[in-house]
């Protein structure tokens, strides 16, 4: 099979979607946009069904698997968006969900996987050393593993954003986008640049991991040590093998936001858009508050917000 979606498989995936899942609103953020100097529409995927965008991927994936295939269960790693994705595809399946997650997994999205009816192995390694476990469970047990970003089915379902983005802001002139594996980016860059070319796709990195932005400057995929960023969802050493050829071909600018922007994204959406974001979904915000992405008075920017699913108390620390 390709390693790379079309844009026919975008459109498949937005029909085989289409019942399951919502179709976020574009929400024009007014507040917000005073301080930037452009018009500023957010993609609210925060109020997706699961929280998260993940669950677009994960459906699409699972949705296209002959039941058979799956019938002894599914297998993944998650920071925790793409477990709660897969857990409620698994449920609606009716078929077991197994989900390797990290030690450092917010326990609100431990929670929220748990309550979906997934068994849950926490894991003490980066996310290679994750992928290897998950590979010996599948082989052990005969499950179905689905791959948050190299999946391209995965990535057709993420894509369905930048088609709904089109359906509902088609004059749009620029759309951020968050840059964890890779899988999102690839999907809704795809969707924007095959429909429309002159859409500018930005990918917006956390700077303490910029696997992407040094993989562009290398002209080869590059691996740099993991380090905390408070974008939790974002952090990856290294960009995903099948991604990494899509973004280079759609992906017009790449971003670099320091942690204390992704939290002024935060305050920002919480005081003056009323969205609970979590960091990784806030980095689009922080990136356009930083003065990193270039604006015009008159012109259509979109943020893609990716997820709202993040611990009350650590909300409060962040909104003091």
């Amino acid at each position: 099979m390709r390693n790379y979606p079309t844009i026919e498989d975008i459109r498949e995936a937005q029909k085989r979607l289409q019942p399951h899942i919502k179709h976020t609103p574009l929400l024009r953020a007014e507040k917000i946009e005073l301080g930037l100097g452009c018009q500023l529409y957010l993609k609210p995927e925060n109020l997706q069904i699961t929280g998260a965008f993940k669950i677009r991927g994960a459906l699409n994936k699972t949705l296209s698997l002959p039941k058979e295939d799956i019938a002894n269960g599914i297998i993944a790693t998650s920071s925790g968006n793409h477990a709660q994705g897969l857990a409620y595809a698994a449920r609606m399946l009716g078929v077991k969900a197994i989900l390797v997650l990290p030690v450092t997994t917010p326990k609100i999205k431990i929670e929220n996987t748990k309550a979906l009816g997934a068994e849950v192995v926490l894991f003490d390694g980066d996310t290679a050393a994750r992928w290897k476990r998950v590979y010996e469970i599948a082989e052990e047990n005969q499950y179905v593993p689905v791959h948050a970003f190299e999946d391209p089915l995965v990535m057709a379902g993420q894509g369905t954003i930048g088609c709904e983005i089109l359906q509902d802001l088609e004059d749009v002139d620029t759309v951020i986008i968050p840059m964890g594996g890779g899988g999102l980016i690839s999907g809704i860059a795809t969707a924007l640049k095959e429909i429309k070319p002159s859409v500018r796709v930005i990918g917006a990195e956390p700077a303490l991991t910029p696997k992407y932005y040094h993989s562009r400057i290398n002209k080869q995929r590059t691996s740099l040590p993991l380090k905390n960023t408070v974008a939790d969802g974002l952090r990856i050493s290294v960009p995903g093998q099948n991604p990494y050829p899509i973004i280079e071909k759609y992906v017009d600018e790449i971003i670099l936001v320091e942690d204390e922007y992704i939290i002024a994204g935060m305050r920002s959406l919480a005081k003056d858009a009323k969205l609970i974001a979590e960091p990784a979904a806030s980095i689009g915000i922080g990136a356009l508050l930083s003065g990193a992405v270039k604006v015009k008075p008159d012109e259509k920017v979109c943020a893609v917000l990716t997820g709202g699913n993040w611990d009350l108390s650590d909300l409060a620390e962040i909104y003091k």
